[in-house]
Protein backbone atom coordinates (compact mmCIF):
# COMPACT_ATOMS: atom_id res chain seq x y z
CA UNK A 1 0.00 0.00 0.00
CA UNK A 2 1.26 3.02 -1.02
CA UNK A 3 1.75 6.11 1.72
CA UNK A 4 -0.74 8.16 -0.20
CA UNK A 5 -3.58 5.68 1.16
CA UNK A 6 -1.88 5.30 4.67
CA UNK A 7 -3.42 7.81 7.40
CA UNK A 8 -2.74 7.78 11.31
CA UNK A 9 -5.29 7.36 13.50
CA UNK A 10 -4.01 8.47 17.75
CA UNK A 11 -6.38 7.40 19.99
CA UNK A 12 -6.00 9.56 22.30
CA UNK A 13 -7.57 7.41 25.90
CA UNK A 14 -9.00 9.57 28.55
CA UNK A 15 -7.15 12.82 27.23
CA UNK A 16 -9.29 15.12 29.91
CA UNK A 17 -8.25 12.97 32.88
CA UNK A 18 -4.82 11.65 32.63
CA UNK A 19 -2.83 13.95 31.46
CA UNK A 20 -0.09 14.97 34.12
CA UNK A 21 3.16 17.05 33.39
CA UNK A 22 1.96 17.39 29.45
CA UNK A 23 1.55 14.28 28.55
CA UNK A 24 -0.82 15.82 25.76
CA UNK A 25 2.79 16.49 24.60
CA UNK A 26 3.09 12.89 23.05
CA UNK A 27 0.09 13.22 20.81
CA UNK A 28 1.32 16.52 19.93
CA UNK A 29 4.89 14.98 18.80
CA UNK A 30 3.27 12.05 17.17
CA UNK A 31 1.04 13.89 15.05
CA UNK A 32 4.02 16.78 13.51
CA UNK A 33 6.10 14.42 12.97
CA UNK A 34 3.69 12.65 10.96
CA UNK A 35 2.38 15.73 9.28
CA UNK A 36 5.63 17.04 8.48
CA UNK A 37 6.03 13.82 6.41
CA UNK A 38 2.83 14.00 4.10
CA UNK A 39 1.28 12.12 6.26
CA UNK A 40 -2.12 12.90 7.26
CA UNK A 41 -3.66 12.35 10.93
CA UNK A 42 -6.23 12.17 13.26
CA UNK A 43 -6.50 12.50 16.51
CA UNK A 44 -9.61 10.92 18.69
CA UNK A 45 -10.52 11.61 22.03
CA UNK A 46 -11.43 8.30 23.90
CA UNK A 47 -13.48 9.08 27.32
CA UNK A 48 -15.07 7.24 30.08
CA UNK A 49 -18.04 5.01 28.25
CA UNK A 50 -16.55 5.26 24.82
CA UNK A 51 -15.49 2.01 22.82
CA UNK A 52 -11.97 2.01 21.49
CA UNK A 53 -12.65 1.65 17.73
CA UNK A 54 -9.49 0.64 15.41
CA UNK A 55 -9.33 2.08 12.08
CA UNK A 56 -8.87 0.46 8.46
CA UNK A 57 -5.75 2.17 8.31
CA UNK A 58 -2.69 2.85 11.09
CA UNK A 59 -3.68 3.22 14.54
CA UNK A 60 -1.48 4.59 17.59
CA UNK A 61 -3.35 4.20 21.10
CA UNK A 62 -1.93 7.02 24.04
CA UNK A 63 -2.75 7.48 27.45
CA UNK A 64 -1.15 9.97 29.76
CA UNK A 65 -0.73 10.27 33.95
CA UNK A 66 -3.55 10.72 36.18
CA UNK A 67 -4.29 10.93 40.41
CA UNK A 68 -5.30 8.03 42.32
CA UNK A 69 -8.78 9.11 41.95
CA UNK A 70 -8.52 9.19 37.86
CA UNK A 71 -7.13 5.60 37.86
CA UNK A 72 -10.09 4.59 40.14
CA UNK A 73 -12.62 5.17 37.68
CA UNK A 74 -10.80 4.19 34.77
CA UNK A 75 -10.27 0.51 36.26
CA UNK A 76 -13.85 0.55 36.06
CA UNK A 77 -13.99 1.42 32.69
CA UNK A 78 -11.62 -0.56 31.53
CA UNK A 79 -12.78 -3.75 33.72
CA UNK A 80 -15.02 -4.55 30.56
CA UNK A 81 -14.81 -4.85 26.84
CA UNK A 82 -12.88 -1.76 26.69
CA UNK A 83 -10.18 -3.51 28.24
CA UNK A 84 -10.43 -6.62 26.55
CA UNK A 85 -10.54 -5.16 23.47
CA UNK A 86 -7.02 -3.11 24.06
CA UNK A 87 -5.00 -6.55 25.43
CA UNK A 88 -6.38 -7.89 21.76
CA UNK A 89 -5.08 -4.57 20.10
CA UNK A 90 -1.64 -5.12 21.67
CA UNK A 91 -1.77 -8.92 21.58
CA UNK A 92 -2.21 -8.35 17.48
CA UNK A 93 0.89 -6.04 17.28
CA UNK A 94 -0.89 -2.60 17.91
CA UNK A 95 0.84 0.13 19.28
CA UNK A 96 0.40 1.43 22.63
CA UNK A 97 1.66 3.43 25.09
CA UNK A 98 1.15 4.17 28.32
CA UNK A 99 2.29 6.69 31.17
CA UNK A 100 2.28 6.31 34.57
CA UNK A 101 -0.94 6.09 35.57
CA UNK A 102 -1.66 4.66 31.74
CA UNK A 103 1.50 2.99 32.46
CA UNK A 104 0.24 0.90 35.98
CA UNK A 105 -3.35 0.26 34.28
CA UNK A 106 -1.41 -1.72 31.70
CA UNK A 107 -0.49 -4.21 34.31
CA UNK A 108 -2.30 -6.76 36.28
CA UNK A 109 -3.20 -4.11 39.36
CA UNK A 110 -2.66 -1.00 40.83
CA UNK A 111 -2.72 -0.94 44.61
CA UNK A 112 -4.20 2.38 46.16
CA UNK A 113 -2.80 3.95 49.35
CA UNK A 114 -5.87 2.70 50.68
CA UNK A 115 -5.30 -1.18 50.34
CA UNK A 116 -7.91 -1.21 47.11
CA UNK A 117 -6.36 -3.23 44.00
CA UNK A 118 -7.57 -1.91 40.89
CA UNK A 119 -7.71 -4.28 38.59
CA UNK A 120 -5.28 -3.48 35.39
CA UNK A 121 -5.48 -4.30 31.86
CA UNK A 122 -3.11 -7.14 31.94
CA UNK A 123 -0.82 -6.20 29.16
CA UNK A 124 2.36 -6.51 30.98
CA UNK A 125 2.96 -9.07 33.78
CA UNK A 126 3.22 -6.64 36.33
CA UNK A 127 2.50 -5.16 39.20
CA UNK A 128 2.15 -1.74 41.26
CA UNK A 129 2.13 -1.25 45.00
CA UNK A 130 2.01 1.68 47.36
CA UNK A 131 4.87 3.63 48.85
CA UNK A 132 5.64 2.88 52.49
CA UNK A 133 5.21 5.47 55.15
CA UNK A 134 9.29 4.91 55.05
CA UNK A 135 9.61 5.52 51.24
CA UNK A 136 9.74 8.99 49.52
CA UNK A 137 8.14 9.31 46.13
CA UNK A 138 10.77 9.27 43.14
CA UNK A 139 10.94 12.40 41.81
CA UNK A 140 13.66 13.56 39.26
CA UNK A 141 14.87 14.01 36.17
CA UNK A 142 15.94 10.47 34.48
CA UNK A 143 18.12 9.20 31.92
CA UNK A 144 17.88 5.61 30.78
CA UNK A 145 19.12 3.26 27.98
CA UNK A 146 16.83 1.43 25.96
CA UNK A 147 17.77 -1.53 24.01
CA UNK A 148 16.13 -1.07 20.41
CA UNK A 149 14.64 -4.42 19.90
CA UNK A 150 14.29 -3.64 15.79
CA UNK A 151 18.31 -3.48 15.53
CA UNK A 152 18.96 -6.80 18.00
CA UNK A 153 21.20 -7.40 14.82
CA UNK A 154 23.37 -4.46 16.21
CA UNK A 155 22.86 -5.27 19.32
CA UNK A 156 21.82 -1.23 19.25
CA UNK A 157 21.39 0.95 22.66
CA UNK A 158 19.12 4.06 22.47
CA UNK A 159 18.94 6.91 25.49
CA UNK A 160 15.42 8.53 26.69
CA UNK A 161 15.19 11.18 28.77
CA UNK A 162 12.41 12.40 30.75
CA UNK A 163 10.80 13.31 34.02
CA UNK A 164 9.08 11.14 36.97
CA UNK A 165 7.06 12.01 40.17
CA UNK A 166 5.35 9.00 41.54
CA UNK A 167 4.85 7.22 44.69
CA UNK A 168 3.87 3.86 43.65
CA UNK A 169 6.61 1.32 42.99
CA UNK A 170 6.13 -1.42 39.67
CA UNK A 171 7.12 -5.00 40.23
CA UNK A 172 8.06 -6.79 37.03
CA UNK A 173 7.33 -10.30 36.62
CA UNK A 174 7.77 -12.38 33.28
CA UNK A 175 8.01 -8.54 31.57
CA UNK A 176 10.73 -6.92 29.77
CA UNK A 177 11.75 -3.84 31.25
CA UNK A 178 11.64 -0.59 28.23
CA UNK A 179 15.07 0.43 29.45
CA UNK A 180 17.58 0.39 32.19
CA UNK A 181 18.12 3.40 34.35
CA UNK A 182 21.47 5.69 34.27
CA UNK A 183 20.17 8.34 36.28
CA UNK A 184 16.90 8.52 38.44
CA UNK A 185 14.79 5.71 39.60
CA UNK A 186 12.40 4.10 37.27
CA UNK A 187 10.01 1.08 38.30
CA UNK A 188 10.56 0.88 41.76
CA UNK A 189 13.98 2.88 42.74
CA UNK A 190 15.48 -0.42 43.43
CA UNK A 191 16.05 -2.71 40.92
CA UNK A 192 17.63 -0.23 37.89
CA UNK A 193 14.68 -0.82 35.61
CA UNK A 194 12.35 1.58 33.74
CA UNK A 195 9.07 1.04 32.13
CA UNK A 196 7.53 -2.29 30.33
CA UNK A 197 7.64 -3.25 26.50
CA UNK A 198 5.80 -6.34 24.81
CA UNK A 199 5.42 -6.51 21.43
CA UNK A 200 4.56 -2.71 20.16
CA UNK A 201 3.34 -2.07 23.51
CA UNK A 202 5.14 0.33 25.81
CA UNK A 203 4.77 1.49 29.04
CA UNK A 204 7.02 4.37 31.04
CA UNK A 205 6.96 6.29 34.13
CA UNK A 206 9.01 9.16 32.10
CA UNK A 207 6.52 12.19 31.52
CA UNK A 208 8.21 15.64 30.30
CA UNK A 209 6.96 14.91 27.96
CA UNK A 210 8.75 11.72 26.42
CA UNK A 211 8.00 12.02 23.00
CA UNK A 212 9.45 15.39 22.23
CA UNK A 213 12.38 15.13 23.77
CA UNK A 214 13.07 11.98 22.48
CA UNK A 215 12.51 12.10 18.55
CA UNK A 216 13.51 8.62 17.85
CA UNK A 217 11.39 7.09 20.01
CA UNK A 218 8.59 9.05 18.39
CA UNK A 219 9.36 7.76 15.29
CA UNK A 220 9.29 4.32 16.62
CA UNK A 221 6.14 4.63 17.63
CA UNK A 222 4.85 6.39 13.93
CA UNK A 223 6.88 3.14 11.83
CA UNK A 224 5.28 0.34 14.32
CA UNK A 225 2.11 1.84 13.48
CA UNK A 226 2.31 2.33 9.70
CA UNK A 227 4.00 -1.19 9.41
CA UNK A 228 0.97 -2.44 10.45
CA UNK A 229 -0.60 -1.40 6.61
CA UNK A 230 2.38 -1.48 5.08
CA UNK A 231 5.50 -3.34 6.04
CA UNK A 232 7.96 -2.08 3.52
CA UNK A 233 7.63 1.70 4.55
CA UNK A 234 10.32 4.04 5.92
CA UNK A 235 10.12 7.30 7.23
CA UNK A 236 11.55 9.98 5.26
CA UNK A 237 14.43 11.49 7.39
CA UNK A 238 13.39 15.30 9.08
CA UNK A 239 15.92 17.38 10.50
CA UNK A 240 16.50 17.08 13.83
CA UNK A 241 19.32 19.06 14.60
CA UNK A 242 17.25 21.17 16.87
CA UNK A 243 15.46 17.88 19.01
CA UNK A 244 19.15 16.36 18.82
CA UNK A 245 20.87 19.42 20.42
CA UNK A 246 18.11 20.12 23.05
CA UNK A 247 18.36 15.92 23.37
CA UNK A 248 22.05 16.02 24.49
CA UNK A 249 21.48 19.10 26.58
CA UNK A 250 19.02 17.63 28.24
CA UNK A 251 21.17 14.36 29.05
CA UNK A 252 24.46 15.93 29.81
CA UNK A 253 22.90 18.14 32.25
CA UNK A 254 21.22 15.07 33.90
CA UNK A 255 23.68 12.07 33.78
CA UNK A 256 26.65 15.22 35.02
CA UNK A 257 28.35 14.12 31.26
CA UNK A 258 31.08 17.20 30.21
CA UNK A 259 31.01 18.38 33.32
CA UNK A 260 35.07 19.82 33.93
Amino acid sequence: MSRERIKLTIHHLYADMMNLYGDRGNVIAIKKRSEWRGIPVDVVDVGLGESIRPTSSADLFLFGGGQDREQALLAEDLSGTKGADLRAIVDDGGVVLGVCGGYQLMGHHYETPEGEKLPGVGIFDMHTRPRREDEARLIGNVLARVRVPEDEESGAIREIAGFENHGGRTELGEADPLAEIVVGYGNNGRDGTEGARRLNAYGTYLHGSLLPKNPWLTDQLLLNALRRVDEKIELEPLDDAAELSAFSSVADRISGRGRG
